[in-house]
This record gives structure tokens, sequence and C-alpha cells, in this order.
């Protein structure tokens, strides 16, 4: 009975012992598996947070609008005309009556030139000519006496033909005479040094005393006289914007001097040919300046203000011009599309203002990378950031 007893506690601590060794591996092979899942687990984020690195966080704008509707540009004021006044005869100035921004008008004498040698010159010709004159006039006579003689049978026809010949000899010396004093007295005329037009002296180059010397290419204005009731307004307009330039459109513009104030000028002609140098098309736009406030050869910053992008101008956009790329297939900007990813768009650059770009290829929409790398390639992933809108 006793031996009953013990193998059935025998046999009961066996099980027992069976079971904890079960468990026991149990439990061990529970600790196992949870760390493999919790290395699995931190090995798969170490892996995600090393990709979410590698892509490239980048700022994007949105570019301004349609295109600014007022095109900005610098021009030059000129004059409606322009005369230099130049000597047309050699001397010594006398005198001069009118001075820089003296109003004059036309045919009035500015100045005077004292010609000693022409007025010999004309003395010596009208001189020249009175001899003439007298030997054309003796001619003459000579050459009727001899016709009535050939009628009587007195003289050779010869003899009197002869009497003719000098007759027409002397008269043709004394119209090469006549011409020579004719001329002399125009040289002459130039020492008076008169306005062209009515205008506004804007220059005067000598004074009393001065050697005047006329005919040579170094030779210098006297005078330099300017119609400034109406000025011209030169400006040169990118070819972008040449189609929308017709004749009496109005622009409005500034200059240093009236800095509060805004002038306007109506167009009048185009060169109607882009400067091929440039990519710019020559305008003139003419100013009335009855007030007589503005002066030829000022600097002025014209405004052309347009309604509507117009069918010859394609639709454009402001971008900073710190988003631009410069690759070898031209000027691109790089844009992020809506997954995230980067998209090359070429571009054309219509008017740099410096800081901004007015382009066409871009929408209001777009998603522009401001500043980006120079590796950026097509297709990259990037992590945007909204950086607002350019101006």
């Amino acid at each position: 009975m006793a031996n009953a007893d013990r193998s059935i506690q025998h046999a009961g601590h066996r099980i027992r012992l069976r079971w904890i060794v079960i468990g026991g591996a149990g439990l061990f092979a529970l600790i196992l598996v949870t760390g493999l899942l919790e290395r699995l687990h931190s090995r798969r984020q170490l892996h995600a947070t090393t990709m979410a690195a590698l892509v490239p966080s980048v700022t994007v704008v949105h570019p301004g609008g349609h295109a600014v509707d007022t095109l900005v540009l610098p021009g030059i004021l000129q004059a409606w005309y322009t005369a230099p006044v130049y000597a047309r005869t050699n001397g010594y100035l006398r005198r001069w009556y009118v001075d820089i921004g003296q109003k004059v008008t036309e045919g009035e004498l500015l100045a005077e030139i004292d010609t000693p040698d022409v007025d010999l010159q004309l003395a010596g010709a009208r001189a020249a000519l009175g001899t003439r004159t007298a030997q054309r006039d003796l001619a003459r006579i000579t050459s009727r006496r001899w016709d009535r003689l050939v009628a009587q049978n007195a003289v050779s026809q010869q003899e009197t033909d002869e009497r003719r010949g000098n007759l027409a000899a002397s008269e043709a010396a004394r119209h090469e005479a006549e011409a020579e004093v004719g001329r002399l007295e125009t040289l002459s005329g130039f020492k008076r040094i008169i306005a062209p037009f009515s205008g506004v002296v804007t220059s005067r180059a000598t004074d009393i005393g001065a050697l005047i010397v006329a005919g040579t290419a170094a030779a210098q204005p006297l005078f330099s006289v300017s119609d400034v009731t109406r000025l011209r307004l030169y400006v040169r307009v990118p070819q972008a914007y040449a189609a929308r330039m017709r004749e009496g459109f109005i622009a409005r513009f500034t200059v240093p001097d009236y800095q509060e104030r805004r002038f306007e000028a109506h167009l009048l002609h185009s060169a109607d040919a882009v400067d091929s140098q440039s990519g710019t098309m020559l305008v003139q736009l003419v100013y009335d300046n009855a007030e007589n406030l503005l002066k030829p050869g000022a600097y002025a910053q014209i405004s052309f203000t347009f309604h509507g992008p117009g069918p010859q101008v394609p639709p454009s956009a402001r971008i900073p011009a710190s988003s631009l790329l410069f690759r070898r297939d031209g000027t691109t900007v790089a844009v992020v599309d809506d997954s995230n990813h980067v998209h090359i768009q070429p571009i054309s650059i219509m008017t740099d203002f410096g800081t901004e770009l007015e382009v066409t290829g871009l929408t209001p929409r777009s998603r522009v990378i401001d500043n980006p790398p120079d590796d950026i390639a097509e297709g990259d992933p990037v992590k945007p950031h909204e950086d607002g809108h350019a101006s």
C-alpha cells in the first residue's frame, strides 16, 4: 500500500516537472518571438526614417497671377526740333546778342562776325564787275557800228562777226563777274548768325573776339537752338509688347524733378521693326510742353498700362528671380506636381524687374520651388513647404 502511494506521488511529481519544463520553454519562446518582432519593428522604423530623411524639403511659391498690365521702362526726353548753329564764313566774333535759356524767334539775330577779308574780296569783285560791264558796253557799241558798216559794204563780214563774238564774250565775262559778286554777297550775309526757328537757346560756345573757322569737320557750333513747345519721348519696348503699340496710345511718365506729378504722352510713331541686338522696338511718344516744365535730355520713367493681355501677348506671371534654373535646354524652373514630385518646366522671360521676373509658361496655381538645389532632377520626390505668393 505504501509502495503504491509512493508510485502515485512520483508520477505526479514527474507530470508537474514536465509541465514546468513545457511552460518555461513556452515562456522562452514567447520572449524570443517578442524580441524578434520588436527588432523587426525598430528596423522598419529606422528604414522609414532614413528614407524620409533622404527626401529634401523645399520651399514653394505661387506665381503672381497674369502678368502685370503695367510695363515700366526708361526713356529720354528730346526737343521737338534741335539745330546746332554753325558759322558759314571765317572771321572773328564781333558781338553776340543772346545767351543760354533765352527765347528767340525765327530769323532773330544771334551774333555778328567781323570778316574783313570777305569784305575786301567783295569790294574787288564789285570793281571787276564794273570793268566787265564797261567792256561789255564798249563791245556792244562796236558791234552795232560794224553792223551798220557791213550793211553799206564798208567792212567785211568776217570783221563784223569778230565784233559780234567779242560782244558775246564780254557779256559772258560780265555774267561771271556778277555771279562772283553774288557769291561773296551771300558769304558776307553769313556774318549775321540768325535763329533757324523759334525756340530756346540751349548752348553758346563762343565769345567776343573768338576766331571763327567755317567748313571744317571739327568746327564747333556757335549756338544750339531747341523748340521745346513739344517734346519727343523715345523708349525701347520689348518684342512681347510690340504688337500692342498703336498710334495714339496714352502712356504716363514721371521725371526726377517732379516726382509727385505724372505726365501724359501719346504714342506718335514706332520704328515698326525689332532690333536684332536688343530684341526691342523703338517707340516715339510726344508730350505737349506748353507749360515749359520739362527739359530736353531729361530722364523719364514711362508706364504703359494695358487692359487685358491682348490676343498677341501670351499670359504671363511673376516669380522670384531666385527660382530660375539654367540648364542645357534653356531657362527653366522646378515645379512640384500633385504627387509631390519635381517637374522641370521651361519658361520664357518677358521682363526682368531685378528681384522678380515676368515669365510665360506658368499659371497662378503652379507650385514653383524657390532656391532649388543645383542637382534637382525630373521626378525627384520632395517635401514642399508653402511660403506664399510672388508679388
